[in-house]
């Protein structure tokens, strides 16, 4: 009896053993069978992550090699929730070495369908070693760039900036991206439970990116920074811009927007700040753009420099009546004496001599209704209306910078291209690349004016100064030439303002053998509107300090 219930004991446990053995098989065959394609993806995406190399991201440089934007070693801080086992503890000295909110930080750590995740993107360095010395599984780190801008706001409209990722948001940063973001790279990692490399199993090489050297001189940016800044604030004025351009090769020593912003903080200052409203906005030029039709009349040989006119003080064009500024009577005039005296009457003279198909030609010949090609990102073309949409008085008001709209970069362009002897320059910003001069930035320039014609404008311009309208941009021992401008700016209604105005100058200097061409503008200026007023002293000194940067001395003597 005994015997039996042994055996009967011994057959159950034999078959509670072989279901057991069953039930493990199976399982086994499930895992193997159906499961281990999920299982595999679970294990390889906790031992493998794939780690992106951050290229080091070019240098700007100003002409000299003066750093204007360079990238700051900092560190990033990663992390992977699978393998962190208590992320309530581990957020809490993740978030205190970081100084970060530790709400947020345990969020992170506990998305558990990520592997990998950002817990704090080019953090302090000090700050992430202290973290790093813990050791804790599952925490990571990697080095990246963080862009800054040792000279601050220093030319920040033509820098331009580039956001967290190190891509270009705005100028240069922008418009040259590609080559100075390089071309990132990949490695492929094995790790450990722990967060530890075992093995690189796959590299893709990192590109570094390209160093440029821009044109801009960065001491005589902030000269004229400087000059630009306390003549908008003595003047009250919304804004100022000014440019100085070696008319030879089109290069930019300066371009300043005033106010201006710092590139540091630049993803918290508005568009509207931000702008390089030297290229990326237009105006109504008037009285600087009526070499426009001077030109056109002396080059076709309709007039010479010396020709005459006898002037009533106001002229009548279709519709309209058009005085002149200054209280005048009847008067004769030659053209030399019209741009001088910045004549309406006779600037429109010259423009019925010369008709509305010529006129249009020469502004389309100057470069006005299309963009110069600058290096730089959002230049308009201003607006020039087409002849077939012109009335009967726009042959009156475009001669004198009405009903026309331009930007500060093509007026510099116009006037270089009289300084160069006759000849429209492409404006450039970058010089070099990597240290290499830029190939085929300059383009065969087209002549557009004879060296005669552009003599002979020169010798006028230079009366503008010497007895005109710009007698305030005279300087001492040196040969000016240049024009005011006045123009009225045009209000929602349609009409032209009779408050607000933009007062402009633009010329070259030495005359005789132009350094450099400098425009100057001032937005809406209080108590005084003219070009000749307000601007031209602006242009005086800008241009006076870039001589003197150049060390050409008086009389074009060079030191």
């Amino acid at each position: 009896m005994t015997g039996r219930i042994s055996d009967r004991r011994i057959r159950i446990l034999i078959v509670a053993f072989a279901v057991l053995l069953s039930i493990a098989l199976a399982r086994a065959a499930w895992l193997q069978g159906v499961q281990s394609t999920s299982l595999d993806a679970q294990a390889d995406a906790q031992s493998r992550r794939t780690v992106l190399i951050e290229p080091r991201r070019g240098t700007i440089f100003d002409r000299n090699g003066r750093e204007l934007a360079i990238g700051e070693l900092r560190t990033s801080v990663f992390a992977n929730p699978q393998q962190i086992n208590d992320p309530p503890a581990v957020a809490k000295i993740v978030a205190g070495d970081l100084e970060l909110p530790e709400d947020r930080v345990l969020e992170l750590l506990s998305d558990t369908e990520r592997g990998f995740v950002y817990v704090a993107r080019k953090a302090e360095p000090k700050l992430a070693a202290r973290l790093e010395d813990r050791g804790l599984a599952g925490i990571g780190f990697e080095s990246e760039e963080r862009r800054i801008y040792p000279q601050r706001g220093v030319a920040s409209e033509v820098v331009g900036f580039a956001g967290l990722d190190n891509k270009g948001l705005e100028g240069i940063e922008s418009h040259y991206d590609e080559l100075l973001s390089g071309r990132v790279g990949e490695t492929t990692v094995l790790s450990d439970p722990f967060g530890r490399t075992i093995n690189v199993l796959d590299e893709a090489p990192v590109k570094e990116g390209h160093d440029l050297y821009l044109s801009i001189d960065h001491r005589l940016q902030l000269k004229v920074e400087r000059l630009v800044r306390r003549a908008r604030g003595f003047w009250k004025a919304k804004a100022a811009t000014a440019i100085v351009m070696n008319p030879h090769n089109g290069s930019i020593l300066a371009m300043v927007v005033e106010p201006g912003f710092d590139p540091g903080d630049g993803s918290d200052v508005g568009p509207d700040e931000r702008r390089n409203r030297a290229v990326t906005d237009s105006y109504e030029p008037g009285s600087t753009f009526k070499v426009v039709t001077i030109a056109g009349v002396l080059e076709e040989g309709i007039h010479k420099p010396s020709s005459s006119f006898n002037l009533e003080r106001q002229i009548d064009v279709a519709d309209r009546t058009i005085g002149e500024v200054e209280n005048r009577g009847t008067e004769v005039m030659t053209v030399s004496e019209i741009l001088a005296r910045s004549s309406n009457v006779g600037t429109i003279t010259l423009a019925l001599n010369l008709g509305s198909p010529r006129l249009e030609a020469w502004i389309e010949n100057f470069g006005f209704g299309s963009t110069t090609g600058i290096d730089y990102p959002g230049e308009v073309e201003g607006i020039v209306i087409p002849r077939s949409e012109w009335s009967g008085s726009t042959i009156a008001n475009v001669p004198l910078g009405q009903g026309i709209s331009v930007t500060p970069i093509q007026m510099a362009a116009l006037y270089s291209s009289i300084a160069n002897g006759g000849k429209l320059v492409k404006p450039r910003l970058v010089e070099r690349i990597d240290g290499r001069e830029v190939e085929s930035v300059q383009p065969e320039r087209a002549r557009v004016i004879s060296k005669k014609t552009a003599r002979q404008l020169t010798r006028m311009l230079e009366g503008v100064v010497a007895s005109g309208s710009g007698s305030k941009a005279a300087i001492s021992g040196y040969r000016v030439a240049g024009k005011t401008g006045t123009a009225a700016k045009v209000e929602p209604t349609g009409f032209y303002s009779t408050e607000r105005y933009v007062a402009s100058f633009v010329g070259f200097a030495p005359a005789d053998e132009p350094r450099v061409v400098v425009f100057v503008s001032v937005d809406e200026p209080q108590q005084e509107i003219f070009g000749g007023t307000v601007a031209a002293p602006l242009f005086a000194q800008i241009t006076e300090a870039a001589l003197t940067h150049l060390e050409v001395g008086p009389n074009n003597r060079s030191r």
